[in-house]
């Protein structure tokens, strides 16, 4: 089924309606929170991460903080989250560089953000639109899935969801329209058993209107 230009700009104003207010489920107090907070968010829950940091950050509330900190030294943390062995290297390390090559200051740009360890396109885009309010659109596994499913965007990788998305919403939206596209993927387009009967966007989801 082909989904118009006017079709997706109706389900996104649905979806800008819907989830309005919306903002990040981490946790975080500062960029280098929210960066080490998104670098242990993969194949990982919010929920999961937020309940490790909360500790974590008490401890090792930024860079300087980590200072010569071990990988093994962070793992009692970050035990519960998926591939903590891998994820507490990585904090460790962009610690370290963002000391001996930051100054301490996480960087606000995508270039340098992804030079540090661990830390993806996906990643810095995040800590960019979050952490600095610079327009990014960060393509996660639910806006990914919602943005396929809604013929808001085509492509196989997150990379070309992302450029899609952003020839189609304007600039100044890219940021919030992460957050409507991932919660509404949380909380309704869900991977398994979608609720479209209750979904916001109703009769206009080329979706629901295929499989009726």
């Amino acid at each position: 089924m082909t989904v118009t230009a006017k079709q997706k700009k109706s389900i996104l104003a649905v979806l800008a309606e819907e989830y309005k207010d919306s903002v990040s489920a981490l946790e975080f107090g500062s960029p280098f929170q929210l960066l080490v907070a998104t670098v242990l968010s993969a194949q990982t829950t919010d929920v999961q991460v937020n309940k490790a940091t909360r500790a974590l950050f008490a401890r090792y509330p930024d860079p300087q903080s980590m200072k010569d900190i071990s990988a093994e030294t962070l793992i009692p943390y970050i035990r519960t989250l998926g591939f903590y062995r891998m994820k507490s290297k990585h904090v460790a390390a962009l610690a370290e560089m963002l000391l001996t090559e930051y100054s301490g200051k996480v960087p606000e740009t995508r270039e340098e953000l992804m030079r540090l360890p661990g830390v993806g396109r996906k990643t810095a885009n995040v800590v960019l639109s979050n952490a600095f309010h610079i327009p990014a659109l960060a393509v996660d596994t639910h806006v990914f899935r919602v943005s396929k499913r809604m013929g808001l965007a085509e492509g196989t990788t997150p990379d070309e969801v992302e450029a899609g998305l952003c020839r189609l919403i304007p600039k100044k939206d890219w940021s919030d329209a992460h957050h409507w596209l991932i919660w509404h993927g949380r909380r309704c387009c869900k991977a398994q058993k979608p609720a479209c009967e209750s979904c916001p966007v109703g009769g206009i989801c080329p979706r629901i209107l295929t499989v009726n």
